[in-house]
């Protein structure tokens, strides 16, 4: 049985529809975040198509109270009800644009190689508007969600406004060349993570700072990265902003005794060896 997670546009009915086409055993979840006045008509539209279907139909009733990142907290409502493993429509062309969302963040080698080899994204190769095509010639028109127009959302503005000025720019489509950067960084990063394995298994206060510093910069800096993240109220991980592994550098080399980092914790050096204090990750530290 496979769960696909459908909002009635016109990625997860392409989703849907191929996964029909693949003769899967599917059950269809829709999540109605009631932040629009419309979202409960999105969520008839998927039962009545799944009914015509004949598949299986959930819909997940959400509260995302409007404000700051709300895209951020409805995604994490998203997962929260979601079947673990369920599949998504997203495309080559989300994958680009998460790429640049990421790169304007600041993110490294790990949030500039997403979605790929996802298995719950099993459409990330194909062009956005190849599924919507495809979908029209079933004869099916898909719901329209006009918060996708909305340009108060970063998402829109990379997808409405920069990547067509970086196409003009550049003289052609970007989108396969940002893809196909996330593909060798993703191989660059799966490398660092097996030559790093043992590095990751490495508890914070299991390691002489002596040693630590001997290490090369690039080697120290991953392995802080991956061993000051935090979780959110969804079990995910983040990773320390670059200021905060800054800080911790500091602690390392004993050019300062301490430092603050995110979600109320502190790194400390008692002697020669570290020491993460505080928050929810305290205990996480261990790899």
């Amino acid at each position: 049985m496979v769960a696909l997670a459908v909002s009635g546009g016109p990625d997860s009915l392409g989703l849907l529809l191929l996964a029909q086409a693949a003769e899967l055993v599917t059950t269809v979840h829709h999540v109605d975040h009631h932040a629009r006045s419309t979202s409960g008509d999105d969520a008839e539209f998927v039962r009545a198509l799944c009914a015509r279907l004949d598949v299986p139909c959930v819909v997940h009733d959400v509260v995302v109270e409007p404000g700051g990142n709300f895209e951020a907290r409805a995604r994490a409502e998203r997962r929260r009800v979601l079947p673990p493993g369920s599949l998504t429509g997203h495309t080559m062309d989300d994958l680009a644009e998460t790429v640049l969302l990421n790169m304007l963040r600041g993110a490294g080698v790990d949030g500039l190689s997403p979605m790929v080899r996802d298995p719950t994204k099993p459409l990330r190769a194909l062009r956005r508007q190849e599924l919507h095509d495809f979908v029209y010639d079933q004869g099916i028109t898909p719901v329209h969600d006009e918060t996708n127009d909305d340009p108060a959302y970063r998402r829109n503005r990379v997808r409405h406004e920069l990547i067509p000025l970086m196409n003009a720019v550049a003289e052609r489509d970007v989108v396969p060349l940002l893809a196909r950067q996330a593909e060798v960084l993703f191989e660059d990063r799966a490398w660092l993570d097996l030559i790093g394995v043992n590095d990751a298994a490495l508890a914070v206060d299991e390691v002489d700072c002596r040693e630590l510093s001997g290490w090369p910069r690039a080697r120290l800096r991953r392995w802080l990265r991956v061993k000051l993240f935090t979780l959110d109220e969804q079990n995910e991980r983040h990773p320390p902003s670059a200021a905060e592994v800054d800080r911790a550098l500091r602690v390392v080399t004993g050019d300062a005794v301490a430092t603050e980092l995110s979600g109320g914790r502190r790194l400390s050096r008692r002697g020669q060896r570290l020491n993460l204090e505080g928050g929810s990750t305290t205990l996480t530290n261990h790899g």
